[in-house]
């Protein structure tokens, strides 16, 4: 089957998708964490990615037929932490992030069967040393709805700015760094609880004004994402590494079934060092406080993979039960929300100023 290679007079897109593709899988160490940082499709349809800094990779058009819809493919050096299949919408059919052998990720976009794509007006250009675009140009206007800000489908959930519940503690400024991590982001929701509630609409609104609260107090904040993006988790912990923090907080809510609404609580993981453990329990201590009624469900160590690889002390706090008939409503309104982000700084202050 015929592929045809998608190449920008900006960009560093290899001119063949075979020969010069077994050259670089000869150069990479086995298992090299994937180039692929972050990806979203854009409010205007297109492809936009961000990846590790001056690399190289492919992109491949492949018309659709026989039932099947065509597909857009890129190829870029590393294996990714997981793959994953993200359901699309309207012209796009299915969003992929495969690993067809050790040391190469490849996204896959698929389309609907019948949709008309020109190849000759595609291009992926890198517009940046780790910045690269593709306009999907052939679609109909709308045609695709953003994928990188929200579905649709999904309920609104209105971001607040913080709201003060008392002074918070004072650390010296411009001492200590923290990294904070809204959990999931983009075509890649999370937990989806009560009503259609999406676990990433509501941590991103908590990380944000927590990091504000933060910044009022002199502490430099790195946020592992800012906006509806996808973020693969080596990328989250590099960033984090790199920042030299003095803490790292990873933000999460909560799910279990539909089927068990009486299943609330608040609860934070660490992993093995004391010092982790100090922070998760800070933390953990004041989203209870600010959590009436929900069982404290406790300080545990943990495995996931941001705070078993961060270097620095992290906690991975899950502010409540998106499928919980006690928690969801809350995490649904902005004042519980920002009681939250109020509650997961002050715990990060405390732990800072030895409290």
């Amino acid at each position: 089957m015929f592929h045809r290679p998608l190449l920008g007079p900006l960009s560093r897109v290899l001119l063949s998708g075979v020969a010069p593709v077994a050259l670089l899988l000869c150069a990479l160490p086995a298992e090299a964490a994937s180039a692929l940082a972050a990806w979203r499709i854009a409010r205007d349809g297109a492809l936009e990615l961000r990846t590790s800094p001056s690399i190289t990779l492919t992109a491949f058009y492949e018309a659709g037929k026989g039932g099947v819809g065509p597909r857009i493919w890129i190829d870029l050096p590393g294996a990714p932490s997981r793959t994953r299949s993200i359901r699309g919408n309207g012209a796009l059919k299915e969003i992929r992030i495969g690993k067809p052998d050790p040391n190469t990720t490849r996204l896959v976009l698929e389309f609907v069967p019948g949709t008309r794509l020109n190849p000759r007006n595609m291009r992926l250009v890198g517009t940046a040393r780790d910045r690269w675009r593709l306009e999907l140009e052939g679609l109909r206007s709308g045609s695709i709805a953003s994928l990188g800000e929200g579905s649709l489908e999904a309920p609104t959930v209105a971001w607040s700015r913080p709201a003060s519940t008392g002074p918070l503690p004072s650390v010296p400024r411009g001492r200590f760094t923290v990294v904070i991590d809204p959990g999931h982001g983009g075509p890649d929701p999370g937990a989806i609880g009560i009503g259609g509630l999406r676990e990433t609409d509501v941590v991103l609104d908590i990380s944000l004004q927590a990091a504000r609260l933060l910044q009022s107090r002199g502490v430099r904040v790195v946020m592992t994402r800012t906006s509806e993006v996808d973020v693969d988790l080596p990328p989250r912990v590099s960033l984090a590494n790199s920042s030299r923090a003095h803490a790292f907080v990873s933000i999460h809510a909560n799910a279990l079934s539909m089927a068990r609404p009486d299943v609330n609580g608040i609860e934070t993981f660490y992993f093995q060092s004391s010092l982790s453990k100090a922070l998760a329990s800070s933390v953990q201590r004041e989203v209870v406080g600010v959590s009436p009624g929900s069982p404290n469900r406790g300080v545990k160590p943990g495995r996931f993979f941001v705070i078993r690889r961060t270097v620095m002390p992290a906690a991975l706090v899950e502010t409540g039960f998106l499928t919980g008939n006690l928690d969801s409503p809350r995490l649904a309104t902005a004042s519980h929300r920002s009681q939250l982000a109020n509650a997961i700084a002050r715990g990060i202050l405390n732990y800072l100023g030895g409290g």
